[in-house]
């Protein structure tokens, strides 16, 4: 799936939900050892989709075994597909659990997402996933008027309470999902792992959620991030159609293009409306990202691609450590890019 890293190769990160483009470290990245500095490159396949951690030290001090067990203990969380978890615990329950550490950190930001995009952003809307066919329990679907509104009546975050480290639910059918904002969350915990290491330049990528510290070493590169263009054709090579420098912090993207339900004629988005029960039908294409941290930008970026552009830059407006790339289409049905002042700063 990558190449390899070599003295002009390009290494090409796709995001499950990233349709439109992909993330593309630009330049060399193979391992080259000085006197102080060696590059170390872990890889593998978690969450269903690949992960890459590269690091910068004198010596390699992170294993894959390491990885692995991070992986796993968020499956047991955190992952509706592992039906021991600690999410499908809480599903499968009459009014609530006991979260562990990780659950109850993607809840409690969820919550806090939920409310400041006034309930675009919500965890409780598997019910209406599962509907429509999306989730561990996929099928062929085209939900009647009625299965909607029952899913509907079986969500909706005002539902759910954080007492303690308890998670209470005050309906027992209703049912949360963080796939929206459980990959960024993994990225940090691993950011925070390597910083425990003291690895103080590191890239971590999870299925094109990427975060960054520091610089490429030895040469003190600053990591640059490449934004693709789509193909115009299934086979043709992508182009590259931005270059971002990223010093530190996190980029992510959400899109509603490539995992879809075709309806008659009408292609219909994965992603939901929490409040009417169906696909989001606005403008949006894809919106990247980029915040302090890739739990923040995972989150953020649902909620933008919810909103349609123009209430999205109202509310970056209102969220200064947010900023956003936006790939839509005008009202004649044109692709157009657009984004906010700092996002290529």
């Amino acid at each position: 799936m990558f190449n390899n890293w070599g003295k002009i190769s390009f290494i090409r990160f796709t995001r499950i939900l990233s349709i439109f483009f992909t993330f593309t470290i630009i330049g060399s990245c193979s391992t080259i050892k000085n006197s102080k500095s060696s590059a170390y490159k872990i890889e593998g396949f978690a969450q269903g989709t690949s992960y890459q951690i590269t690091y910068y030290a004198e010596r390699a001090v992170i294993s894959s075994n390491s990885i692995d067990q991070i992986f796993s203990e968020l499956d047991s969380s955190l992952s509706i597909y592992k039906p021991y978890s600690l999410i499908n615990q809480f599903n499968n329950s009459e009014n609530g659990i006991l979260m562990d550490e990780h659950l109850f950190k993607v809840v409690q930001r969820s919550l806090k997402i939920w409310k400041e995009s006034n309930g675009v952003f919500d965890i409780s809307i598997l019910p209406i996933v599962e509907a429509w066919g999306f989730g561990a329990k996929k099928h062929s679907n085209n939900p009647t008027d009625d299965e909607i509104a029952r899913a509907l009546s079986c969500s909706g975050s005002d539902k759910l309470r954080i007492e303690g480290k308890i998670l209470v639910k005050t309906q027992p059918c209703l049912k949360i999902d963080v796939n929206g904002i459980a990959q960024g969350y993994s990225v940090d915990v691993i950011a925070s792992y390597l910083e425990s290491k003291a690895i103080k330049n590191y890239l971590i990528e999870i299925g094109g959620e990427i975060r960054v510290k520091g610089r490429k070493q030895p040469g003190n590169q600053v990591m640059r991030i490449g934004i693709e263009q789509p193909a115009e054709k299934g086979n043709d090579e992508p182009v590259i159609q931005k270059v971002i420098e990223l010093r530190g912090g996190a980029i992510t993207t959400s899109g509603n293009y490539r995992k879809f339900i075709q309806n008659g004629s009408k292609k219909l988005s994965h992603l939901m409306d929490p409040k009417t029960g169906r696909p989001i039908d606005n403008e949006m294409i894809s919106v990247t990202v980029r915040s302090h941290n890739a739990m923040s930008a995972d989150g953020y970026d649902n909620v933008l691609i919810g909103m349609g552009i123009e209430r999205a830059f109202a509310f970056l407006k209102k969220h200064k450590e947010l900023d956003a790339y936006f790939i839509y289409r005008d009202g004649d049905g044109v692709v157009r890019d657009t984004a906010s002042v700092g996002f290529f700063r």
